[in-house]
Parts: C-alpha cells; structure tokens; sequence
C-alpha cells in the first residue's frame, strides 16, 4: 500500500484544483523540485506528478519544472497529462521516469497503449478520470460514453502496471475518496487500482488499510498534505504498521 503525494502542474508551479476546474487553482509551491524533495525528507517512497497544462494542450508544456523534479528527488516518479504519443513515453522514459500515466489516449486509442505496454513492460499506467461515473478525457474537459469498468477491461492482460482512478466529482473538495466506485473497479480486474480524487483525512489513510481495499495498490493525496489535514509520519506511519514494518 503506498501513498502518492500529488504535484499538479500548472504555469512551472504546483498548484491543486477544484473539481479540476483550472480556473479554481490555488498555488502551494512555486518550486516543484523543492517540493518534491520536501515529500522526500517526510518519508514519501514516490511521487505522482501531472501536467494540466499538457493535458489540455496533448503535449508536454510543464517539462522543465517534471525535470526539475527529476533532479530533485531519488524517489520514483509517475507522470500524467499530455503524454499520447510512443515518442512521448519514450522522451519520458528517457529522461528518468518510472511510469507514465496514459488517460485520454487510452480512450481515443487502446491499440497504443497496449503497444506500449509491450515496448516499455512496467513503465505504463493507466489514468481513468470519471465524471458521473463516465471516463472523462482531454484534461477532463469533455466527457465521453464509455464506463469506467468497460474502460478498465480494455487493458486486462496488456501489462499495464496500474489504474490511477480519479472521481473527479471529488477531487479537491476533501469530501473522501469514492470508496464504493474504486473498489467495485479493483474487483472487476486485475490490475492494481490507485485511487484518487477527495482524499481528505487521516480517517481515508485507515479505510485504504481495511481488507477490503487490500487490492489496492494506493492512494494518492493533494491538498490534504499541502493544507495539513493529513499528517504524513502518522500517515506513513499507520501504513507502515499495517505492512508489519513498524
């Protein structure tokens, strides 16, 4: 079980939005590499890290700031928004990320996503960002037909490495990831599920850690880390407990 803290990118800074409304973006740190080596020093094993600007534009925009924070920290790092291309992901891989996060591609163009799973076997994850309980694309910009779980089984058997799943009707309001959604994702298949979008308190750090999210790879957390709601050594430190490393 590992707890992502999020970098979300927007203009070189890092910033959290409401309900991803880049117009309701509030600036927490306009230095991404120090506040990647921030989450280091608390303890953090990895980092998740997404382009909004890119995202919307289908092309990296935030690169020198991702850099940045490759420089910055040891830790492994995922990188999402903007990346739809094989010369994308390889550009990334390249320079030293551990895992890109294909969203929009992986609705427009499954074929590619498989391809790549096959080119780069563990670096691709997938990001499914749900509107309603419909997957969302182009930067959650515009909402498509296609269900989350029907999305999902597209990728069964293709080596992707994980499922970043996003309520986005929760994210950045701190009203608790959609327990019910994220699960009922992770027992229709059997990629390992991250959930995301809403995590709010300490109280969603012990509900990841009940059996019933064991196949769960993670959580991943934004504004409750920068606005302190969260703590991360009691955090890290309840995760390590249940891992039976305390």
């Amino acid at each position: 079980m590992i707890l992502f803290p999020a970098i979300d990118l927007k203009d070189g800074q890092c910033v959290r939005l409401k309900l991803g409304d880049m117009e309701q973006a509030t600036v927490y740190n306009p230095d991404p590499g120090a506040q990647a080596k921030a989450f280091e020093d608390q303890g953090f094993e990895w980092l998740h890290v997404v382009d909004l600007n890119g995202a919307f534009a289908g092309e990296t925009v935030n690169g020198a700031a991702v850099d940045a924070i490759l420089t910055a920290t040891r830790n492994p790092v995922q990188l999402g928004g903007g990346i739809r291309t094989l010369d994308h992901i390889e550009n990334w891989l390249s320079r030293g990320l551990a895992r890109v996060i294909l969203g929009t591609v992986a609705v427009r163009d499954p074929a590619l996503v498989i391809e790549a799973c096959k080119k780069f076997p563990g670096k691709v994850a997938v990001g499914i960002d749900a509107k309603g309980g419909k997957v969302a694309v182009e930067g959650w910009a515009e909402a498509s037909e296609l269900g989350i779980i029907e999305l999902a089984k597209k990728f069964e058997g293709a080596g992707v490495s994980a499922i970043i799943y996003t309520d986005i009707d929760r994210d950045g309001i701190l009203t608790g990831i959609n327990w019910a959604s994220t699960l009922e994702l992770a027992e229709a298949v059997s990629i390992p599920v991250i959930a995301s979008g809403g995590l709010a308190s300490i109280d969603d750090i012990r509900r990841m850690l009940e059996p019933d999210a064991a196949k769960l790879e993670g959580a991943i957390s934004g504004r409750a880390l920068y606005d302190g709601r969260i703590d991360p050594a009691e955090a890290l430190s309840l995760i390590r407990v249940a891992k039976g490393k305390a």
